[in-house]
């Protein structure tokens, strides 16, 4: 397992996330790479479900290079908001960085749980997280890809994979996904 010490050429090194306590109350920012390593420091997070007007959801296949579930399958985009940044505001940020798309896109972004939970990945690293999620619909399902973040797309009848997640097993779907699938109550 590498350390923020020898590992100041990952991304992550030069980038801060905000710690949080269990009511995700920010305690401070602190390094996203040592934040993921060890036993993890708890921080802030979310993960963001995309549907389309069929109630399909957009599932995006994490890039192979990402440091911790890299090729897993996640429910659309997930990250982190930086000091001061807004769940939606980063939603934002990322959906556009991510897949292009953009909020003329949707007008219906909204936050519907949070969830603390810690996972180890391999060696590699750690994800301890208080977790937002939001949704939000697009009435345009054009995308734009972002390659060094997105592998493959597919969209799936969520209702279907909420109800046999065992179906679709072999996509080795992010944890933080399941978690907030499995506690959706639509």
């Amino acid at each position: 397992m590498t350390t923020p010490q020898n590992d100041d050429r990952h991304e992550n090194a030069s980038q801060d996330v905000v710690a949080v306590d269990e009511h995700d109350t920010a305690l401070e920012t602190v390094n996203r790479l040592e934040a993921h390593m060890g036993d993890g420091i708890r921080h802030r997070a979310f993960t963001s479900l995309v549907f389309d007007e069929d109630d399909n959801i957009l599932l995006a296949q994490r890039a192979p290079d990402k440091r911790l579930w890299g090729t897993y399958w996640d429910g659309t985009v997930a990250s982190h908001p930086v000091d001061g940044q807004s769940q939606e505001d980063a939603t934002k940020a990322r959906l556009e960085e991510e897949l292009g798309i953009s909020p003329d896109q949707y007008d219906d972004l909204r936050l519907t749980d949070r969830f603390e939970y810690k996972r180890y990945f391999e060696n590699a690293g750690v994800e301890h997280e208080v977790c937002a999620v939001l949704k939000l619909t697009l009435s345009d399902r054009r995308l734009e890809p972002n390659e060094a973040e997105v592998a493959g797309l597919m969209w799936v009848p969520y209702e279907r994979l909420q109800e046999n997640p065992e179906w679709y097993r072999q996509l080795r779907l992010c944890p933080w996904f399941e978690i907030a699938m499995r506690r959706d109550t639509r």
